[in-house]
């Protein structure tokens, strides 16, 4: 099957897909790392921000680095809510412009299967960790298709469309995630899922987070016929749980994986 090219340079359109679904799970991932109060944070891929708005207001870290290639993601992390109290540059995860052991805690949300490459990320991640420092992340079950995309993607095959699979979708099982970061040399390696579970106030709401500009199954709708697209939605519709007042709820899981530098 096709991969699906992803390029996240609408940081507004990401914002509204996978906001509430990442503000939902970063606190679950946070708590279970356990990290003392007063640690430096490195923020791989940190996106528009989330995840280092979520450690700032949870962990009291002493410093918070955040890096992603989109300049775009960029500029709207260091407009939002993180904005003066973290780091946020320009930076590629197979490149880390940071010393060696400069930081406790490396830390990526919905990243790892992204990278192209990447066993050398998770080894510069692990350089950048002090020994004995952490380095963890989470990404959706793409493999089980139990991302926030998933009921889409399920009916849109169902309809007898050929959806791409997400890049890494492989990489996205825990068992894969262990085995990345093995290769990289990391121990005491721990693996976890985390559901979350969301609503949105109507189809509407549901449709219009559900279809970025970015997204490949967006360009593949806009691509069908006016005929067709009506059916399509309907039958995407028909297909979601509806709750109270034409609501839709359902849940999406993301694995999670840490471990810890060798301190010799």
């Amino acid at each position: 099957m096709a991969h699906a090219a992803m390029k996240f340079d609408d940081s507004a359109a990401y914002e509204r897909f996978m906001g509430r679904w990442s503000r939902a799970v970063a606190p679950t991932f946070l708590g279970w790392l356990g990290v003392a109060r007063q640690a430096s944070w490195l923020d791989v891929g940190c996106g528009t921000g989330i995840l280092a708005e979520t450690l700032l207001e949870l962990c009291d870290p002493a410093s918070v680095d955040a890096i992603d290639p989109s300049a775009a993601q960029v500029a709207a992390a260091a407009r939002g809510a993180a904005a003066g109290r973290a780091a946020f540059r320009v930076a590629d995860a197979g490149k880390l412009p940071f010393a060696a052991g400069s930081f406790d805690v490396v830390a990526c949300a919905l990243v790892i299967n992204f990278i192209p490459e990447r066993p050398p990320a998770l080894a510069e991640m692990r350089r950048v960790a002090r020994p004995g420092g952490q380095v963890a992340g989470y990404v959706w079950d793409f493999a089980e298709e139990l991302s926030p995309s998933g009921p889409l993607r399920r009916a849109m095959r169902r309809f007898g469309i050929e959806v791409p699979a997400i890049p890494g979708t492989d990489d996205s099982r825990r068992e894969a995630l262990r085995v990345l970061f093995q290769g990289a040399g990391l121990e005491q390696i721990e693996t976890r899922t985390i559901d979350v579970c969301l609503s949105y106030a109507n189809f509407e709401d549901f449709w219009q987070s559900q279809t970025p500009g970015y997204a490949p199954t967006t360009k593949i709708i806009a691509a069908m016929k006016d005929g067709e697209r009506t059916r399509l939605i309907r039958a995407v519709q028909a297909s979601l749980p509806c709750g109270p007042n034409g609501s839709i709820e359902y849940c999406a899981r993301a694995n999670a994986i840490k471990a810890r530098v060798p301190a010799g």
